[in-house]
């Protein structure tokens, strides 16, 4: 009796015909970015980077698509920048759609800095922007090699980080536009993915995810508790305007956040600072979202949508 109920708590826990999404190949991901040197955009780093992730998603997906757009620069009149949004589809043919998103820019200015002569100098970005990225170029690797029943959309934004404190829309420039002009048919929801290196991971509730797809956000912090991934917390804690918000604002998709906007710590935070940087980042963090995502995509298409 004893062995009959391990091994059904065991299914129960794991899911039938999971795959298993590899944290030190995402940490590989990460420390390859951050080898560019800052990602923001018109620098050599944002260049190199942008062609690395289009190799990788070419390796895997059924189909690439590739959105560039132009955005005047609202720190410094009168500079326009040419941006691209990267988008990796899998089984696109599929009725049910849903999509996984990140970032991949990183932020031109070290504003939160301390020391004033570094705050015009632009981050490495480990956590904030490399991070999601990540994440989600080991899941095209997964999802290359085991076809998912639904559809998977990887999409990468360009423009996140370019913004003015206090004045939102001059944010999320990236995500923005997707929803302006989307290059896919609109997904049935979507899942953000922002600052998950952290070594200090705390994944609380986002606000505005609870109010955008309650259903959804219920059911992945159960999973998460579920799957013994501790660095999820149950509890709201902050509304944050991430990418999440223009794709349910301006497309109407319900989009949540994964995101843990205190980096590390209440006390000592690396947020839009030089020390944004891979040593303060961890395999295991990424280890705990990318095994949910796996899960999201794999265990799920198994119950009832």
């Amino acid at each position: 009796m004893k062995i009959f109920v391990f091994f059904l708590l065991l299914f129960f826990s794991c899911g039938p015909d999971v795959p298993k999404f590899d944290e030190n190949r995402a940490f590989g991901h990460l420390l390859t970015q951050c080898d560019f040197g800052p990602r923001n955009p018109g620098s050599e780093g944002y260049y190199a980077c942008l062609d690395f992730m289009v190799k990788e998603f070419e390796k895997y997906a059924d189909e690439v698509i590739i959105q560039e757009f132009s955005y005047k620069d609202p720190r410094i009149r009168k500079k326009t920048h040419e941006l691209t949004n990267v988008i990796a589809r899998f089984n696109p043919n599929a009725e049910l759609q849903t999509m996984i998103s990140c970032h991949w820019d990183t932020r031109p200015v070290a504003d939160m800095e301390d020391n004033r002569e570094d705050r015009n100098q632009p981050i490495i970005g480990a956590n904030d922007g490399a991070s999601g990225v990540a994440v989600i170029l080991e899941l095209a690797r997964i999802l290359g090699e085991n076809s998912p029943q639904i559809g998977v959309n990887l999409v990468m934004f360009d423009g996140e980080d370019m913004g003015i404190p206090g004045e939102n829309e001059t944010y999320c420039q990236g995500s923005r536009y997707f929803a302006k002009y989307p290059p896919i048919p609109l997904p049935y929801e979507a899942i953000n993915l922002d600052m998950v290196g952290d070594k200090q991971l705390h994944l609380p509730i986002e606000k505005y995810s609870l109010e955008f797809n309650p259903e959804l956000v219920r059911y992945l912090w159960k999973r998460a508790d579920d799957l013994g991934l501790d660095a999820f917390d149950m509890t709201p804690q902050y509304a944050i305007y991430d990418d999440h918000v223009p794709l349910y604002q301006i497309a109407g998709i319900p989009a949540i956040d994964l995101i843990d906007f205190k980096y590390p710590n209440p006390y000592a935070n690396f947020w839009h600072t030089m020390d944004d940087t891979p040593e303060n980042c961890s395999a295991e963090s990424l280890g705990q979202v990318g095994r949910l995502m796996v899960d999201y995509i794999y265990y799920r298409e198994n119950q009832n949508w």
